[in-house]
């Protein structure tokens, strides 16, 4: 099979018909109709084999993440998903893996109202690179630039399940859920645009909540108090566990895909009654520069405002 004949085969279907999208796959480039006022918010990501999802994966699986962790972008800035492109290498044209992988990608696409616009593919080591572009009115973005002291620092979900299902991943009896929150995380997209006129700041925790939250802090110039107690826990996450190094799975494990947000305080309550998800109040944002956790007796301790490491 010829790289068009692949990209028909395997991708077609993921180019619903739509007034938006003038011309699709299967041309040197898309044509776009974004909707009339609105600003294009665009993110891209590459997942790697070996180094953001392991081997073993299933290609179902592996074609979900690889787009969702570009749309939890999306709806960390509060934008709806519209397009995506999809660059894809691969060492060889293996039907059955392409067969699957599309149909990861497909669940997910249609689940969120994306579009496949377009893309590449080439042959090599495995790895995908997904840009992935969404509206959202003027003024109205989530970025990480608007943290103001007093702001109360909230999470969505819970912290800590896809770290500890890496770190498990070849003992008998993982529980499919922690499983499935490292192989298919569930962007939170309506979360996103509910937080819209509400949040100060907001990114989502892909590297660790530690290493994220230092994002905010160093583009707001403000500083950060989390209470480690605070912290929200699956069950599962809590039932396996070890009792050491806990703590450092939630902060800085990687792979939540939640939505770390800051709130002014009378707007946390609002807040958890718009979202379609819990949220959990972590923390407030200092005028003292920095990141410190607060211990079971109250005292303040330093924390490396750090997570996952590419390089």
């Amino acid at each position: 099979m010829d790289e068009f004949s692949l990209i028909r085969h395997h991708f077609a279907r993921l180019t619903p018909a739509s007034d938006d999208v003038i011309l699709g796959i299967g041309d040197d480039g898309a044509l776009l109709q974004p909707s009339s006022g609105m600003q294009l918010a665009v993110t891209s990501d590459t997942l790697v084999a070996g180094r953001h999802f392991p081997e073993s994966t299933a290609p179902a699986d592996i074609g979900w993440k690889a787009l969702a962790v570009n749309l939890s972008d999306l709806a960390a800035m509060g934008a709806a998903p519209r397009w995506f492109t999809l660059a894809l290498t691969l060492p060889t044209a293996d039907a059955a893996w392409l067969e699957g992988f599309a149909a990861g990608l497909r669940d997910l696409a249609l689940s969120s109202g994306i579009a496949l616009v377009g893309g590449d593919t080439a042959r090599g080591p495995l790895s995908i690179t997904i840009t992935a572009m969404g509206e959202v009115p003027p003024g109205q973005a989530l970025r990480r630039d608007g943290a103001r002291p007093g702001d109360r620092i909230c999470v969505t979900g819970t912290l800590g399940d896809a770290a500890l299902a890496l770190r498990l991943l070849e003992q008998p009896g993982l529980p499919s859920v922690l499983r499935q929150r490292l192989d298919r995380p569930t962007p939170r997209i309506a979360a996103g645009l509910a937080l819209r006129g509400l949040a100060t700041a907001a990114l989502d925790i892909s590297d660790g909540l530690a290493g994220d939250l230092g994002h905010i802090l160093a583009a707001s110039g403000v500083g950060a108090e989390i209470d480690l107690e605070a912290l929200p826990a699956s069950a599962h996450f809590n039932g396996l566990a070890p009792a050491e190094g806990r703590t450092e799975l939630m902060l800085r494990g990687g792979d939540d895909y939640e939505l770390c947000v800051c709130l002014p305080p009378e707007a946390v309550e609002e807040a958890q009654q718009r979202l379609d998800v819990p949220l959990t109040e972590i923390g407030r944002i200092t005028a003292l520069p920095g990141l410190r956790s607060v211990d079971t007796a109250g005292s303040l301790q330093a924390q490396e405002a750090c997570g996952y490491r590419h390089f």
